[in-house]
C-alpha cells in the first residue's frame, strides 16, 4: 500500500517498509499508514521474496528506507533472516521484528538469538487493538534514531557557511551533534551561503556561523559556539556561592547534577566540551539499565541535561577548568577568565583517550582521523573502508554505527581478540556483520593523504610486516587516561593521576584517624566520581551511581560548614 499523493513539502518521504502475512495486513497497514503516512511512504508487501526485489528497487531509486517492519514468519521467510538479508541491502534501516497475537513464546527463542548476532533491532508484539502507545513508542525511537544518525535535518539550528571542513569546523560541528542541535554547512557560494554572507557585509575569513535570531559568528572559536547556547560563568553573580560545583558532564556529572538540583542544591555544571562524556559519543549502548531497546549516548546524556536543568541546575560547556583554588569554607573553581564559588566539589572529568602518537596521522585529526567515535561524520564514511582503533566497548559501538554506512570497517587491536575487554553482546553483533572485521596484534605506524586521510601502514607485531591500506576514516578509541591535569596538589593522586578517595586515601592524611567519606579527597568538600576515580568500574551504569552517591556526601559537608558557623552558645 502507497498512499495517495503525499501532502506538499513532504515529496521525498523516507519509506517505512511493512512486510506481513494476510492475515494481520489490513490492520497493520492501517495502524502504520494512520500514524506515519504524513512523513513517510509507507509500502507493504506479503512476502520475504517480494520484499527484497521491492528494497533493491527503492534503494536504486534513490529512496530512503526508514524502517522494515517484517512479521516473525512469512510462507517463504523467516523474520529474523530476511531482516538480516534487508541489513545487507540497506544497512542504514532501523530493522523490526513482529509477531502475531498468541505467537509470542513460539519465537522468542529464535528472536532472541538473532537480536544478539544483530539481525535486527528489536522485536514487538502486533497491536491488538486501537492506542498501543507501547508498540508506537518504539516505533518512533527508532524513526527518531534513524532521522537523527542518518537522514539529513529537516529543521537546522545551526547554518555553517564554509568551504572545506577544516579541524575548527569539525569540531563545531561535532559539538552540535553531540549537543542535540542539528546543523548543516552551506558552500560560500550556495544561495544561503551568498545570502548569509550578505548580511555580514565586507568580506569575511570563514567559517560564519548562524542561528536563528542571533547575531552570525565570524570564524568562532569552539567555546564562542558553546556560549551561544549556554552562555558563560560570568553571568554567575559575584556574591553568589553555589552549593556544589559539578565539573564534568559525563554520566557521573550528570548523575550529581539531576540529583543535587532535585534536592534544592544551587547546582552547577561545567564541562570543557559537550554534554555527554565519552559516553556521549555512543551510537548505542545496549546494555543500560532501563533502556531494553538501547539507547544512544547523546540522547542519555541530553535527557539527564534537560533533567538537570528542569530542577534548576546551570550549565556552562565549552571552557575547560583550569584549576581549583582550595579554601576552608569555600573553594573557587576557575572556568577560563571567570571563578565560581562553591561550597563543594564535585570532580567528574572522567578520562581522555590517550593521543595516538604518530605524527603524520595526528596531522589528520579532523580530516578523516577521529577520536572518540564521532557520530557526525559517520555518514561521510559512505562507500569508503573505515578503521577503528581499540578494543573496549565504545570501540565496538563505534565499528558497528560506521558499518551502517562505510563499505567496510576493520577493528585493530594490539591483543590476539576482543573477548578480554569487550562485553560480549557486541562481539556477538561484530562477529555476525559482514561488513566488519578484526584482526589483532596489528598497530598503525603510519598515514597520509592529501589534506584528507587516504592510507594508513599497519604492522603486524608478530611478524614485523608492514601493510599499506586504503583508508577513507581512521576511528581512535584507545585505552584511557584521566583528565587531571588541572587538580590542585591537595587532591591526592595515584601513579596514573587517577583520584584517591575513601580508604584509598593514604593513612597519614586520614584526619583523627579515619579516613575520608567513600568519594571524598584529600581535601574536604571535595570529591570524586566515575572514571576519573580511583578504582572505578569505568561502566556507564556505575558512573551514574557514583555521581548519585556523592550527593549525600555533599549535604554532610553542607551541614558540617552550616554548623561550624554557628555561634559557641549553640
Amino acid at each position: 500500500m502507497t498512499p495517495d499523493a503525499a501532502p506538499t513539502g513532504y515529496r521525498n518521504r523516507p519509506v517505512i517498509l511493512l512486510i506481513c502475512t494476510t492475515t494481520h495486513r489490513n490492520s497493520l497497514c492501517d495502524e502504520i499508514a494512520s500514524r506515519y503516512s504524513r512523513d513517510y511512504e509507507v509500502v507493504d508487501v506479503q512476502t520475504g521474496g517480494l520484499a527484497i526485489r521491492v528494497a533493491k528497487q527503492l534503494v536504486s531509486e534513490g529512496k530512503q528506507i526508514a524502517l522494515v517492519l517484517a512479521e516473525a514468519r512469512l510462507e517463504d521467510w523467516n523474520g529474523a533472516e530476511l531482516l538480516n538479508k534487508m541489513r545487507r541491502i540497506v544497512p542504514t534501516a532501523r530493522r523490526i521484528a513482529l509477531i502475531p497475537p498468541g505467537k509470542y513464546t513460539d519465537h522468542l527463542d529464535e528472536l532472541r538469538a538473532g537480536l544478539a548476532a544483530g539481525m535486527l533491532d528489536t522485536f514487538l508484539g502486533i497491536p491488538r487493538g486501537a492506542r498501543d502507545e507501547e508498540f508506537h513508542t518504539a516505533i518512533v525511537e527508532f524513526l527518531s534514531d534513524w532521522g537523527w544518525t542518518v537522514a539529513a535535518p529537516e529543521v537546522v539550528n545551526f547554518r555553517i557557511v564554509a568551504d572545506a571542513v577544516t579541524h575548527e569546523v569539525g569540531a563545531i560541528r561535532d559539538y552540535l551533534d553531540r549537543m542535540g542541535m542539528t546543523s548543516k554547512i552551506y558552500p560560500s557560494d550556495s544561495d544561503l551561503g551568498k545570502q548569509v554572507l550578505a548580511t555580514v557585509g565586507d568580506p569575511v575569513a570563514l567559517p560564519v556561523v548562524v542561528r536563528d535570531g542571533q547575531e552570525p559568528m565570524i570564524q568562532p572559536s569552539f567555546a564562542e559556539v558553546a556560549a551561544s547556547l549556554f552562555g558563560t560563568p560570568d553571568s554567575i553573580p559575584e556574591d553568589s556561592i553555589a552549593d556544589v560545583v559539578v565539573v564534568g558532564a559525563g554520566p557521573a556529572g550528570l548523575a550529581a547534577a539531576v540529583y543535587g538540583a532535585s534536592e534544592g542544591l544551587n547546582t552547577v555544571v561545567v564541562d570543557s566540551g559537550a554534554v555527554g562524556g565519552q559516553a556521549g559519543t555512543s551510537s548505542m549502548i545496549r546494555n543500560y539499565l532501563g533502556f531494553p531497546r538501547g539507547i544512544s549516548g547523546m540522547r542519555l546524556a541530553q535527557r539527564a541535561r534537560i533533567q538537570a536543568s528542569r530542577f534548576g541546575a546551570q550549565f556552562f560547556t565549552g571552557t575547560p577548568v583550569s584549576g581549583i583554588d582550595v579554601g576552608d569554607h569555600h573553594h573557587h573553581v576557575r572556568v577560563g577568565p571567570s571563578r565560581v564559588c562553591a561550597r563543594t566539589v564535585v570532580i567528574a572529568t572522567g578520562v581522555t583517550y590517550r593521543r595516538f602518537g604518530v605524527e603524520s596521522v595526528e596531522e589528520l585529526v579532523g580530516n578523516g582521523v577521529y577520536y572518540g567515535a564521532a557520530t557526525s561524520a559517520a555518514r561521510e564514511m559512505t562507500g569508503h573502508d573505515v578503521y577503528v582503533v581499540g578494543g573496549g566497548n565504545s570501540a565496538g559501538q563505534a565499528a558497528v554505527h560506521l558499518s551502517r554506512f562505510a563499505r567496510s570497517v576493520t577493528i585493530l587491536i594490539r591483543r590476539p581478540e576482543l573477548r578480554e575487554t569487550m562485553s560480549e553482546y557486541l562481539i556477538r553483533e561484530i562477529d555476525a556483520s559482514m561488513r566488519i572485521a578484526v584482526r589483532g596484534c596489528i598497530e598503525v605506524v603510519d598515514g597520509g593523504g592529501d589534506e584528507h586521510l587516504e592510507w594508513l601502514a599497519l604492522r603486524d607485531s608478530n611478524t614485523g610486516e608492514i601493510e599499506r591500506v586504503d583508508a577513507g576514516g581512521l576511528f581512535l578509541l584507545i585505552g584511557a587516561e584521566p583528565h587531571c591535569d588541572w587538580i590542585p596538589d591537595d587532591v591526592v593522586r595515584d601513579d596514573r593521576s587517577f583520584v584517591l578517595t575513601g580508604r584509598k586515601v593514604p593513612k597519614d592524611r586520614w584526619t583523627n584517624g579515619a579516613p575520608p567519606a567513600p568519594l571524598e579527597t584529600t581535601v574536604p568538600g571535595i570529591f570524586a566520581v566515575g572514571d576519573v576515580r580511583h578504582g572505578s568500574m569505568k561502566r556507564v551504569a556505575s558512573a551514574s551511581g557514583e555521581g548519585a552517591s556523592a550527593i549525600p556526601l555533599v549535604h554532610d559537608r553542607l551541614q558540617e560548614l552550616r554548623l561550624a558557623d554557628l555561634p559557641a552558645s549553640h
